[in-house]
Parts: C-alpha cells; structure tokens; sequence
C-alpha cells in the first residue's frame, strides 16, 4: 500500500462558506432547488447539471452513474439516455431512483428520491433535434452498455449511420426521456466541527411538503 493511500484518512475539511436554516429556505423543494443550481450555473461550477444517478435491478443490486439534468419544473427532473442500457433496464424492473448532486466548491448537496416514468414522445424528439448533430448520430452508433470489441465499432457505426441520416437524423426508438417525479428531497450544507446543515422535504398526501431538520 502506497505512503498516499496510508495516509488518505488523514484528509480534513472545514465546511464554512454558507448556512442552511428553516427561516431563510424555500417552503416548496423545488424553488430552493433551483436557487442553488442557478447560484452554482452562475458561479461558473465545472458540470453544474451533474448529477449522480442510482438505481436498483430486479435482484436488488444498486448501480450508480453520472448524468446531466436537462430540465426540471414542478414535475419533476428530467435527464435523457438510452432505454436500452443498464439504467434503462433497471427503471423498467424497478421504477424507482435516486438522484445526488454535489456541488464541492458551494459544499452543498441536493438529495432527490421518487418515482421515474419517461417523458412523452414529443418532450423527447423537441430535445433529441436541439443536440449537436454528432451526438445525435452517436445515439445510434452506441449500443450503450453492451460489450463491444474495440473503438472500432463505435467509429463504424457513427460512419455508417452518418452516410444514412446525413444532416436529419430521426430519434432511434431506444432512446429518450426519464423524469423523476420528486417524493422526498433533501438538502445538505457543510458546517463548522462537521455540525452540517440538513434539511428534508417530505411529500404530504393531502399536498404540500412537510420541511424537517435532520441530523447530520
């Protein structure tokens, strides 16, 4: 074992930039969601709309992986990959997720749980138009999460879908839209002595959201 990894435990922050109390945080999850994310968009964070997404297979096993949200409103966030990969399948044995965000340099992190369903066709071909066009024609040259030989074949299928779509690629069937539809959120902002700042919002039956304070 390396001198560096001995001593990684040894690793220490002091958490002191901001505060997070129940006076000064949006009574509705979804408006304190935003204020952080436009305070981390306009602090120039690298990757602000990254996200940690976590779902569970069938058997029960988790699998975690890093996505971009690409809109959000009181429906919920929406992120877009290909149905058939790993994530896919999971969302369709067990249509339930979680979502992190993690924003270092503000030492903040959100918290997102609910239920998943894609979004509609039309949501899905309106941001599928609006990307750049390569990675409109890698969305079908990657057979997302299937074993491949080599590089190869990906830059075979992005020439050979190329040559056929040319500038108008259509969306493939196997890709598009997830949203998750919020029932709990939380939110997490570093403190002085590790006494960190954490908020959860729960969803009520009869609407609304109920805001407690969690120990850290």
């Amino acid at each position: 074992m390396s001198e560096t990894t001995t001593h990684i435990a040894d690793l220490r922050k002091s958490y002191e930039r901001a505060e997070l109390n129940e006076e000064a945080s949006h009574a509705d999850p979804l408006r304190q969601f935003d204020q952080w994310l436009q305070e981390a968009i306009s602090g120039q964070l690298p990757e602000p709309n990254a996200m940690t997404l976590a779902t569970v297979a069938g058997n029960g096993r988790p699998s975690t992986r890093v996505v971009l949200v690409k809109g959000y409103d009181e429906r919920g966030i929406v992120w877009y990959t290909n149905y058939d990969s790993r994530k896919g399948l999971e969302i369709a044995a067990n249509p339930f997720a979680a979502l992190q965000f993690h924003w270092v340099e503000l030492e903040r992190v959100v918290r997102i749980e609910g239920v998943v369903e894609k979004v509609s066709d039309e949501e899905s071909d309106a941001y599928f138009h609006s990307r750049p066009l390569d990675s409109r024609i890698g969305a079908w040259a990657s057979p997302q999460s299937e074993v491949i030989s080599g590089r190869s074949v990906l830059v075979a299928n992005a020439a050979k879908y190329g040559a056929k779509f040319l500038l108008q690629p259509p969306r493939p069937p196997h890709w598009g839209g997830y949203r998750l539809v919020p029932d709990s959120w939380q939110f997490w902002q570093g403190r002085r002595s590790r006494l960190h700042d954490r908020l959860r919002y729960t969803q009520q039956t009869e609407g609304g959201w109920l805001r407690e304070r969690l120990a850290p």
